[in-house]
């Protein structure tokens, strides 16, 4: 599609839309692909090729060349074609990011008309009628409106086309004087080139400028983010210019923003709900404490296999939160009904809880194992968006199934240990009921 880019017209680029093989009659994924043409394209004069792959949801942002967007605001126009292509240059430089663009096109020509008031003010001669011949001229000025019977039409005056290829139209124009004479522009006024942008775009209220970027092979959206912010301390860019992540970045920030606090509210509502289910705080810290083991699993599994963690593995670990801790409460929920009715000791209930709930742990965490592993392994449309949630759930429950039956008897017990000991310490602050006989008076 030539003449199509950024979203909007534009006659010196254009879009060429590539559509890949399925995904089980090709050997390289997208990305691959796209490394490998990213070099032999560089080389083609004339023009700038950037690859990216298709998103299917695309997070807000502006339609760019690029996956990835950064955009720069300024109240001031000319501090941000200064500075945009100053940042620009910056983040080319930075070997972590591949294809930086920027929709800034600032190279348009024009021709600043320069007025002498001097000399046009001893002719008679104001800047609202230098204003005016101007606008009649070049700006497409309706003049009049003609009236027919079944019709009107709209008289525009200008200067006629083949005057208005290059500069030199303003030598051919004339400026009623006060005086009603007819005075040369060029008596009193001279032009100079200059470059003016072909387009301002704006983000809410500001102009702004969209650099856009991809990833180099390797590299996560995290590390991209905090080596750009690098880049503008290290340049020095000044307070008017404002930067900020758009689309996909920006989303990913707000979402590193709250996640740490969302997934401490859900222990903490799996702590309260288990406490009130064992009656005990002690206990919901023993099946908390297999989570840790999950998360290990998951990013191993995502290390071994060339995955990065990205949102849909973040989300396999947060489902493991609700699959894992599954074996200690088959274990715990056992080992309490036997202490509290069967009058055991906590190393007979936990040692039979293990005995007696292995089948069932092991028939628990196979079933779920075995449905994570079509995802994990399975190839076909949308497999690359489903592998990464596959392998995490996979990945933590080999290693949590490992380590927890070996792990959660012991963290029962010494917990068990640490509750008996403050049970201790706070029967012995009580004060103690007196032995002593107490003398009463008696009457005669």
């Amino acid at each position: 599609v030539v003449g199509f880019a950024g979203g909007q017209g534009s006659q010196n680029s254009g879009r060429m839309f590539v559509t890949l093989k399925p995904l089980g009659q090709r050997k390289s994924s997208a990305d691959q692909i796209i490394n490998r043409l990213r070099g032999k394209l560089a080389v083609i004069p004339g023009a700038t090729l950037y690859l990216q792959a298709t998103q299917d949801l695309q997070i807000g942002g502006r339609f760019s060349s690029s996956q990835f967007q950064y955009t720069l605001q300024s109240e001031n126009l000319d501090d941000l074609r200064t500075w945009s292509p100053k940042v620009l240059e910056k983040l080319r430089t930075v070997p972590d990011l591949r294809d930086v663009n920027s929709d800034q096109q600032d190279h348009g020509l024009e021709a600043q008309v320069i007025v002498d008031r001097v000399t046009a003010s001893r002719l008679g001669i104001s800047a609202a009628q230098v204003d005016a011949v101007l606008g009649d001229s070049f700006g497409q000025r309706q003049v009049s409106i003609m009236y027919r019977a079944l019709n009107q039409y709209h008289v525009v005056m200008e200067v006629a086309p083949q005057f208005q290829q290059g500069p030199d139209a303003l030598t051919n124009l004339y400026v009623h004087s006060s005086n009603g004479t007819e005075v040369p522009l060029s008596a009193f006024a001279h032009y100079m080139p200059s470059n003016a942008p072909l387009q301002v775009s704006h983000q809410g209220l500001w102009p702004a400028t969209t650099i856009s970027f991809n990833l180099a092979p390797g590299l996560s959206l995290g590390q991209a983010t905090r080596v750009i912010d690098t880049a503008m301390r290290q340049l020095g860019v000044p307070g008017s210019i404002h930067g900020s992540f758009q689309g996909t970045a920006a989303a990913f920030q707000s979402s590193l923003s709250s996640e740490p606090w969302l997934i401490l509210a859900a222990l903490v509502t799996v702590y309260i709900v288990l406490g009130m289910l064992y009656e005990s705080f002690m206990h919901p810290l023993t099946i908390l404490s297999t989570l840790p083991s999950a998360g290990v699993g998951a990013i191993l599994a995502l290390l071994l296999t060339g995955i990065e963690l990205n949102v849909i593995a973040l989300i396999g670990i947060i489902l493991l939160i609700g699959i894992v801790k599954k074996n200690a409460i088959l274990m715990i929920d056992f080992a309490l009904d036997a202490e509290r009715r069967g009058d055991k000791s906590p190393e007979e209930a936990i040692f039979e809880a293990c005995l007696l709930r292995f089948r069932p742990i092991m028939m628990t965490t196979m079933a779920a194992l075995l449905g994570g592993l079509p995802l994990a392994i399975g190839t076909g449309v949308g497999s690359e968006l489903r592998r990464p949630l596959g392998i995490a759930i996979v990945g933590g429950l080999i290693v949590s199934q490992a380590l927890t039956l070996f792990t959660t008897p012991v963290v029962y017990l010494y917990l068990d240990r640490f509750r008996l000991r403050l049970v201790g310490r706070r029967s012995a602050r009580k004060p103690r009921p007196s032995t002593e006989p107490v003398m009463r008076p008696t009457g005669d």
